[in-house]
């Protein structure tokens, strides 16, 4: 068994703004795994919420990632179950659990969704708008890739003027993420509009901590469900998430895996949430290993691929505002230096 780490910084082709900051490119963690004569690979992901880093993430694969493996992969799920119990960031568990699934894959020669006796062509995915001005929006919604919904991050004063732009353009549903920065005023004084601009829902409206808000908010006539990103992160946040919201967002980089996102996935469907499934700004590699889940979720936020200038795997399509995943063995994507292009 071989594994080897490396830090990566993906740049952005422009910039991403939100209520909480503003950025032009981001670090993530890529992992290779060499074993009977396979290579894999998995991303991981720092999660923006608890302040770890890509350096936290590579630190704890570089210090106990070969120990958590194992010497063989002779059991794959006994290996899953270690990485899902490993008392690390979130962001290197995604890496470690990523690559044992591209594993698996490779090893059975087919990919990975096929042996889970998923499709290959999942539901429709959205683009994410950055927090600017009507315009610059406007231009953003003309240039987006030919996707089948479209998130606005919002949290500004200009949110409305926003909205209306987007809506005069494009009929494609439409979801807002606030990234907690609305307060229960806010929210409730925007809500008829946001019906009447056809918002389909409201995600991470108010802070993680203020619990009254989002309480408050429940009582309001005619108001949009409201989804929870920061405000849950694993199984035992969703119970809670299931008194105060109405579904919630799920990423690999809080949940630590497709293994235990699954999980995550399956406690919010006890608990009759909604499920999306969502990303960082991640490379192919990353998206794949989300994608996995796709068909549990009722909403697909899965689109921080579009925004690489430089993406450092490829294999995934767009068909029609659905994502298309690879049909080579494992999870479907190859490192970009591996693919060749045709003299024209």
């Amino acid at each position: 068994m071989e594994l080897s780490i490396r830090r990566e910084t993906l740049w952005l082709s422009e910039v991403v703004r939100s209520s909480r900051r503003r950025i032009d490119s981001v670090g993530t963690c890529m992992v290779t795994l060499t074993h009977d004569g396979i290579t894999a690979y998995g991303e991981g992901t720092p999660s923006e919420y608890d302040g770890v880093t890509a350096d936290d993430v590579v630190a704890a694969l570089d210090a106990e990632g070969a120990v958590v493996l194992g010497r063989d992969l002779g059991d794959p799920d006994a290996a899953l179950d270690r990485i899902a119990r490993w008392n690390a960031p979130a962001g290197a568990r995604m890496a470690l659990d990523g690559a044992v699934h591209d594993w698996i894959g490779k090893a059975a020669g087919a990919p990975t969704w096929k042996l889970a006796g998923a499709p290959r062509t999942l539901g429709p995915t959205v683009y994410t708008l950055s927090m600017t001005d009507p315009e610059e929006t406007v231009d953003a919604v003309r240039r987006a890739p030919a996707v089948g919904a479209f998130k606005v991050k919002v949290g500004g004063p200009g949110d409305l003027d926003a909205l209306e732009a987007i809506r005069a353009v494009t009929t494609l549903p439409v979801r807002v993420d606030a990234n907690g920065a609305w307060d229960f005023q806010t929210a409730r004084a925007l809500t008829p509009h946001l019906r009447r601009l056809g918002i389909q829902l409201i995600e991470q409206p108010f802070p993680v901590s203020a619990c009254d808000d989002y309480h408050r908010y429940r009582e309001v006539s005619q108001r949009l469900p409201v989804f929870l990103d920061e405000g849950c992160t694993d199984v035992a946040s969703v119970l809670a998430a299931s008194l105060y919201a109405d579904g919630i967002v799920v990423k690999l980089c809080k949940a630590g895996g497709i293994r235990s996102a699954r999980q995550v996935m399956e406690a919010g469907q006890r608990s009759r949430l909604g499920i999306m499934i969502s990303c960082q700004c991640e490379s192919e590699l990353g998206i794949s290993q989300a994608a996995q889940l796709a068909p549990l979720a009722d909403h697909i936020d899965l689109d921080g691929h579009f925004y690489l200038k430089q993406p450092p795997f490829l294999g995934l399509a767009l068909d029609h505002g659905r994502i298309v995943l690879g049909d080579a063995p494992g999870l479907g994507v190859v490192p970009a230096r591996d693919v060749k292009v045709s003299p024209r």
